[in-house]
């Protein structure tokens, strides 16, 4: 599990610690950080060039280049704002035989000190002009320059990074947006940072979290899920996210829905039925994928909403509850449910998501006394408790028809076994998300193969524990 803490929080951390140490010794320590990481990365070649900025973040820059020539590497550096650059930086690096040029020819690594922690919006023209023509791969000091630090958004140009090195602790950034590899440095913040803002979750904790039979356990104990979902017109919808369930380790699944031949061909565990007051009990309900918008659909809505069990509404259910307020009157307040919706989905209930996915998403969920699953490369959970989780995916390939089943199918499962709604919402974005890597190796991929990697993702998951 990795917090995450917002750029005033780290801030007033800063402040905290540098009362008490000597003046610049945050900074040699981060400095240093990255110049170990430079050396890492120059795996024995020996031209580093970089790019500085205003203030802290450009300092930073400088005296890793100091400690970097004191190791025999030649170091050039753009002084990007030259009447703010960072004076005692610039000193050192100059004292240890570092050049400032006009432009970075001929480099093997390029060092990121354009902006820091403070700055928002894009890259200033000049510092565009020069990323723009960069060969060599990129170490960013503290994020990326140009993306925004509490957000990830960019507006404009931006560098791309290979590598991210930051110190102290993690920030929103480094869940939110592509930093690369990212590197953390601890420069003795500590003791001064409390709680974190937002927390990403890792393979450990879902194999820890994951639900696995017993000795003891039963069909019925493990937790049976109902899935409404699918139609004439999409029963395809029906079939994933009721394979993704049974797949998840689900004990038993009841279907109910116009799809009940074909998942019932497709998935003979199942117990599935032409309506859904002949489903049966369940701890928990999908509810949604492929359903139609119609009142048939609404319907099976107010009846899922009414049997008092945690559910997970998707798609179809999240437009039907938008186009239909009266819908949530089903609803006990205090029911659990989990809305999954991707930005357009998220738009028809709350308005647009703008470039602050995680505000978006803490509103809808205190809105709706809900959680809030926010699809994205960069997915968000809100809990309407405030807590927040965040799940990064290192690849697109789960961008495909379907895969929005599948996911709301291991969602499912996970809240008939009982597992908090958050963390189910974490677990189950966590593990659709390997189930794609391991189903794609670089290749696109259709939502089957998907599918059928889950067992394997949560296996892996549960040998990391």
């Amino acid at each position: 599990m990795r917090g995450l803490w917002t750029t005033d929080r780290v801030r007033a951390a800063e402040e905290r610690v540098m009362a008490v140490v000597p003046a610049g010794a945050l900074m040699r320590r981060a400095a240093f950080g990255v110049a170990v990481v430079a050396a890492e990365l120059l795996a024995g070649k020996r031209r580093v060039g970089l790019l500085v900025g205003a203030g802290n973040n450009g300092g930073d820059a400088l005296w890793a280049g100091y400690y970097l020539r004191k190791r025999g590497v030649a170091v050039s550096a753009v002084l990007l704002t030259p009447d703010r650059v960072h004076g005692e930086g610039l000193a050192a690096f100059r004292r240890v035989g570092g050049r400032v040029v006009d432009r970075l020819v001929d480099v093997d690594l390029v060092i990121d000190g354009i902006v820091g922690l403070s700055a928002r919006g894009p890259l200033r023209p000049d510092a565009a002009e020069h990323v723009a023509h960069l060969d060599a791969p990129v170490l960013s000091v503290d994020l990326p320059s140009g993306i925004d630090p509490d957000t990830g958004a960019t507006s404009g140009p931006a560098v791309r990074a290979h590598t991210t090195v930051t110190f102290g602790c993690l920030k929103p950034v480094h869940a939110l947006a592509d930093c690369g590899d990212v590197r953390l440095v601890d420069i003795g913040l500590g003791d001064e940072l409390h709680g974190p803002d937002l927390v990403e979750l890792d393979v450990t904790d879902v194999g820890a979290a994951w639900p696995v039979p017993g000795p003891e356990d039963d069909k019925y104990t493990q937790g049976v899920t109902g899935v409404a979902a699918g139609s004439a017109t999409y029963p395809g919808a029906a079939v994933l996210a009721t394979g993704a369930a049974l797949l998840s380790t689900s004990g038993l699944v009841r279907y109910a829905g116009a799809a009940a031949e074909d998942v019932r061909a497709r998935w003979p565990e199942a117990i599935c039925t032409g309506s859904i007051t002949d489903a049966g009990r369940v701890q928990a309900w999908v509810v949604g994928p492929g359903l139609g918008t119609g009142l048939g659909a609404e319907a099976v809505l107010r009846t899922v909403f009414e049997a008092g069990v945690p559910v997970c509404a998707d798609a179809d259910a999240i437009t039907m509850l938008a186009n239909n307020p009266d819908l949530w009157d089903a609803r006990d307040p205090d029911t659990p449910l989990v809305l999954t919706p991707h930005d357009r989905e998220y738009e028809r209930l709350a308005g647009p998501v703008g470039p602050d996915r995680v505000t978006a998403a803490r509103k809808a969920a205190e809105r709706y006394n809900a959680v809030v699953l926010l699809k994205g490369h960069a997915t968000v959970i809100a809990g309407p408790d405030g807590r927040v989780l965040v799940n990064r995916a290192r690849t697109s390939w789960a961008a495909t028809a379907g895969s929005g089943d599948v996911l709301s199918g291991v969602l499912g499962s996970l809240l008939a076994a009982g597992l908090d709604p958050v963390l189910a919402a974490g677990c189950a974005a966590k593990v659709h998300v390997l189930a794609a890597e391991l189903a794609a190796d670089g290749v696109p991929i259709p939502a089957t193969s998907l599918l059928r990697s889950i067992p394997d993702a949560i296996r892996t998951a549960r040998a990391e524990r």
